[in-house]
């Protein structure tokens, strides 16, 4: 913005990207500006990569994706009121500056790398694994607002409402995600927690080069996108990729429970000397080797979990107590997962415990809600064979009739058939009264489950067909008044939540 107010800028925290900060962050990529004259004193707060967010002032980045040019939309850009544009090709007829580079994807990452260097003092802590990272996020965003908390108190209402927190939103973890995420830095913020994901190799090893965390984690190897990837052994190569950025001033976070913490502990430590260890779930068969993070007089109920959380970190030993308003065993994991990041970011184990005591669980994830005299659950934001079980914890130590509503698993490939009979023989194993399964996969699980003497397991080619099913049987539930609980639970593009949305109607 070339009539930006820069106290006002500056004093709202936002970075100001002037032509020499963009030349010199796409030095690699032959970034040189084109038409500049005249526009020398050109500044601009945002850069822009859809046109239809954009506003006056802003810079327009040119992303060449697989079915679209944004070069065709650079002179809409510019109508609307860009400054600038970022290209890979010279647009004529223009009447705004471009920075040509070589290619404009890479040059985000690199614009988005150049943000991050801006931010010495910043705390960043990146996430990956196969299930919990949402979970995890919002457990650090709780950890750090307890350290906002009383320097917030001394300052005035218009300083509180900025959160020093930057997280991930949304699915925000790809090569292009990351970026915008980190373009949103601002100068209050002092902690960065950031999910890098990936659906090919090399992905997070790209995101991690331009992220640089302090504090890399991994949550655990599961089978999620085990299509895409081959097998769990690439899943693993994939998501130590996030170690690869680390220095040793850096510490690798790695799980101890997962049957692979042997291969990515040996990983972190070709990156840094400083690797915390967590879990709890295999402490008897550990012996001397306890994780530096564990948990002890672990209780789960249907609401919270309790348990002692335990450091021993170097010459630092403390434990605290910490209650959870989370219930099942898999958020334990992912709360250990919560604090050992936090603790390497400098936060103390009392506030760590405090924070992870405001934690609570995001939209479709394992939400709560009454249906008359019954209890739903919405745990339907994501699935995979992991959290699908851990779901099935949950439900089971529910109260009442327990029905497991499951729609199919995505992105399994060769192993789909397989991983869904695996699931219904785990399911039934449990304390679920009912399992209830739509889609192509739903025969798969229910015969898994039938084969372990489950014998109230049914599978439906339609989410209709279950509804009327369900219905059903809460109606002969109210006729007894037996209060039932329900879980529902599918990957997304099975949008399940529309069983809730439809019950929840013919109830009104």
């Amino acid at each position: 913005m070339s009539h930006l107010n820069k106290e006002s800028v500056q004093s709202s925290g936002l970075f100001i990207w002037t032509p020499e900060h963009l030349k010199t962050a796409t030095a690699e990529l032959n970034g040189q500006w084109i038409d500049l004259e005249g526009h020398n004193n050109l500044q601009a707060t945002r850069i822009i990569t859809d046109t239809r967010k954009i506003e006056a002032g802003d810079i327009y980045l040119a992303i060449v994706g697989e079915k679209f040019d944004g070069h065709c939309f650079v002179a809409e850009a510019i109508q609307k009121g860009a400054v600038a544009a970022i290209v890979s090709q010279h647009v004529e007829g223009l009447s705004a500056p471009l920075l040509k580079v070589k290619d404009t994807r890479l040059a985000f990452g690199k614009i988005a790398a150049y943000r991050r260097q801006q931010h010495p003092t910043l705390k960043v802590i990146a996430l990956t694994g196969s299930s919990g990272k949402t979970t995890v996020k919002e457990m650090l965003r709780q950890i750090f607002m307890q350290v906002e908390a009383p320097e917030q108190s001394t300052t005035s209402k218009s300083t509180t409402s900025q959160s020093t927190t930057l997280v991930t939103r949304g699915n925000l973890n790809n090569d292009f995600g990351v970026p915008m995420m980190l373009l949103e830095l601002e100068q209050q913020h002092r902690y960065a927690v950031l999910e890098l994901g990936a659906n090919h190799v090399g992905e997070i090893a790209y995101t991690a080069t331009m992220v640089k965390p302090d504090v890399a984690c991994i949550l655990n190897i599961g089978t999620a996108h085990l299509g895409e990837f081959g097998g769990r052994d690439n899943i693993a190569k994939t998501k130590a990729e996030i170690y690869q950025a680390l220095t040793d001033l850096s510490t690798a976070i790695v799980p101890s429970d997962d049957d692979y913490t042997e291969q990515l502990t040996a990983i972190a430590k070709k990156h840094t000397s400083k690797v915390i260890h967590y879990g709890w779930q295999q402490l008897e068969s550990s012996g001397c080797n306890l994780p530096q993070v564990y948990a002890t007089q672990v209780e789960t109920t249907a609401l919270h979990s309790h348990f002692k959380l335990h450091f021993a970190i170097g010459v630092d030993e403390s434990v605290v107590e910490v209650t959870l308003p989370m219930s099942g065993q898999h958020n334990v994991s992912n709360a250990l997962a919560a604090a050992s990041c936090a603790y390497a970011a400098g936060i103390s184990p009392e506030v760590i415990a405090v924070g992870l005591g405001q934690a609570t669980s995001s939209k479709g994830r394992l939400g709560r809600q009454t249906l008359g005299i019954h209890h739903i659950i919405d745990d339907t934001y994501n699935a995979n064979p992991n959290s699908m079980r851990a779901a099935a914890d949950v439900l089971a130590v529910q109260s009442g009739y327990k029905i497991l509503i499951l729609g199919d698993i995505g992105e399994l490939g060769d192993a789909v058939h397989d991983e869904h009979n695996r699931l219904g023989q785990a399911i039934a194993d449990k304390a679920i009264d009912m399992l209830l399964c739509a889609g192509e996969f739903a025969k798969d699980t229910v015969i898994g489950a039938q084969s372990r003497s489950m014998q109230n397991a049914y599978d439906f080619t339609t989410k209709a067909e279950l509804l009327i099913k369900l219905q059903s049987i809460l109606a002969e539930k109210n006729e007894q008044k037996q209060v039932c609980t329900l879980l529902f639970k599918g990957s997304r593009s099975t949008a399940m939540e529309t069983l809730i949305q439809d019950l929840m109607q013919n109830e009104g």
